[in-house]
């Protein structure tokens, strides 16, 4: 694993200049009417998706843990967030009742009693940490206690994945079924469909974005980081070295899980639906490409991917539909056989190229067929 392409004496202005840029310079185009609102609503889902990436770097660049489980915390912390949603259509519904309009027509009249306190907007909240969070706790205790790590890991990942996405799909479940949550009206008494509602969460996303990078590089650049990225390169040498690197990892793993869950209940209300399908393996493995395509181990690198791969996808899926799991899949390959650091490594690739260049033509001339000698 390469070091960081990009100098540490410049992300502090880099992470400043952006955070003025998505925090303050887009909502304000935008409120002028030089950003449509569209546009605005479309940034705001490819912020969450670079939210999911950061965090999936966080495990796989600088712990060496490949999840491909990420969806499935993105969607946890959409789905509880969309309860409380859901909850808040009340009669406003196709039905006109007060329970959401799935179970009316699957024939329920009482609302569960598991719905009941999703009322509660601060409980909601607690369960977008909660719930996630104690599934990975569990998963990844009993994984790493097993010492469980590599191409294993990566899989039992993905079979949690899978046998949730299964689950979620059974409309016994009581969470949608296949058609899941949708048709959201307002959120803590402010309607939904509104451009100014749009806007505050788009610049929520924005925050919670620059606050997850700043956090994620403070812990990264700490004693801490420094065990992590040693448990990346060889962990039993930590382990011979007295650290109980499942803790380490079981910490990662939890905070990386949440963090998913926080993009997943920001996605959910500028989307306007979640379902099963946004938890299938496949959207955690399109997730592994914008963190390979941005840069592994950067943490700026994953947003970058995660913001181009995805305006790439809708710009590539209108103009030609057919053809863009092939785009897709031919830029992976491009970044894994000439960029190994991914775009955000491109100018330190180039800089060393050209330095490279450059000593050889020294060496050249300096060579002594081609010195001049007087006659």
């Amino acid at each position: 694993m390469t070091p960081n392409p990009i100098s540490s004496r410049i992300h502090g202005p880099i992470l400043i200049v952006s955070a003025i840029f998505l925090v303050v310079v887009m909502p304000c185009l935008n409120s002028c009417g030089l950003i449509a609102d569209f546009t605005l609503n479309l940034w705001g889902k490819y912020l969450c998706y670079g939210i999911m990436a950061v965090a999936i770097d966080l495990l796989w660049g600088f712990t060496g843990l490949l999840c491909l489980g990420q969806a499935l915390f993105f969607s946890l912390g959409g789905y509880m967030m969309g309860m409380h949603l859901m909850l808040m259509i009340g009669k406003l519904g196709q039905y006109k009742s007060d329970l959401p309009d799935f179970m009316v027509f699957l024939g329920h009249t009482t609302l569960p009693g598991f719905w009941q306190a999703f009322y509660s907007f601060p409980f909601a909240l607690a369960m977008v940490f909660l719930v996630p969070g104690l599934l990975a706790l569990v998963f990844g205790y009993l994984a790493f206690r097993s010492r469980i790590k590599g191409v294993y890991f990566s899989i039992l990942t993905q079979a949690l994945t899978y046998g949730a996405a299964l689950l979620f799909f059974r409309n016994d479940l009581l969470m949608g079924g296949n058609n899941g949550f949708t048709d959201f009206r307002t959120l803590l008494g402010s309607d939904l469909r509104i451009a100014s509602t749009q806007r505050i969460l788009y610049i929520c996303t924005a925050l919670l974005l620059v606050a997850v990078v700043a956090g994620c590089k403070w812990l990264t650049k700490s004693r801490f980081g420094l065990i992590q990225r040693a448990i990346r390169d060889s962990e039993n040498r930590v382990l011979f070295s007295g650290y109980a690197t499942a803790n380490f990892k079981l910490f990662i793993f939890v905070t990386s899980a949440m963090i998913a869950a926080t993009a997943g209940a920001l996605y959910v209300p500028q989307v306007g639906i979640i379902n099963p399908s946004e938890m299938t393996p496949e959207k955690s493995l399109e997730a592994v490409v914008w963190v390979a395509l941005g840069g592994r181990g950067s943490l700026y690198g994953p947003v970058i991917g995660a913001v181009s791969v995805n305006a790439l996808k809708s710009w590539a899926s209108r103009a030609y539909p057919d053809l863009w799991l092939i785009i897709l899949g031919g830029s992976f390959v491009l970044v894994v056989m000439f960029m190994p650091n991914g775009i955000i490594g491109i100018p330190a690739q180039f800089a060393a190229w050209t330095a490279r260049r450059r000593n050889r033509d020294a060496a050249t001339a300096a060579s002594p067929a081609n010195r001049v000698t007087d006659p």
